[in-house]
């Protein structure tokens, strides 16, 4: 089936359980306004104190649509995510295994979101061993024949999504955090990870 899926920044576990659905003819929206506080420039990692948001801060300079957003670099928000993913992932038991890949997603340069979460993404996938195909929209389209997921992930609500419980560095302190991004599962169940992706499902 044709499955619409917003572009986001680190993805959520559950956006990934549907993008990897066999299934699932992926087309990644570029061409939609640009809605604020979404996954879409923010991801989502566990802490010390608990669920920490990481904003990639965009330029304003008057420009909606995703595919013309830039990313403002005065900020240095490079270093600073990767020092947080860093901070609260390294006693995972796979950050080390994985770390030199994902520190390659924060050397990318380039202005443009679109293409900072592209580049992402393919890190993601070649760390979880996945080579799922997948478009870019070529247009605008505001009644899409198939699914569409661009309002189906909240960064404000809890997550519709079913997922069972993983050990985490900090849930035997503060509980299970549900539908952080990619990274956290992947530094925590390693190769599991596609697995585990597989069995998540909607309430």
């Amino acid at each position: 089936m044709k499955t619409l899926l917003p572009l986001f920044y680190l993805p959520p576990i559950s956006w990934f359980s549907e993008f990897l659905k066999e299934e699932n003819e992926i087309i990644l929206e570029q061409f939609e306004n640009f809605p604020k506080q979404t996954y879409r420039n923010r991801c989502n990692i566990y802490g010390a104190n608990g669920r920490l948001s990481l904003i990639i801060p965009i330029n304003h300079n008057g420009k909606r649509v995703l595919k013309e957003l830039e990313i403002s670099d005065r900020e240095n928000w490079r270093k600073l995510h990767w020092k947080s993913i860093k901070t609260a992932c390294q006693s995972s038991p796979y950050f080390e295994f994985y770390e030199n890949k994902m520190e390659d997603i924060f050397s990318f340069q380039t202005n443009s979101l679109v293409e900072f979460n592209l580049n992402a993404l393919k890190i993601i996938q070649n760390i979880l061993k996945t080579e799922k195909a997948y478009s870019l929209s070529d247009e605008y389209v505001k009644n899409f024949e198939g699914e569409d997921f661009r309002e189906k992930f909240s960064a404000k609500q809890e997550s519709e999504y079913e997922m069972d419980d993983y050990y985490q560095t900090f849930s035997d302190k503060m509980g299970f955090e549900k539908d952080l991004s990619i990274l956290d599962l992947i530094c925590n169940k390693g190769p599991e990870s596609l697995t585990y992706l597989k069995n998540i499902k909607t309430k």
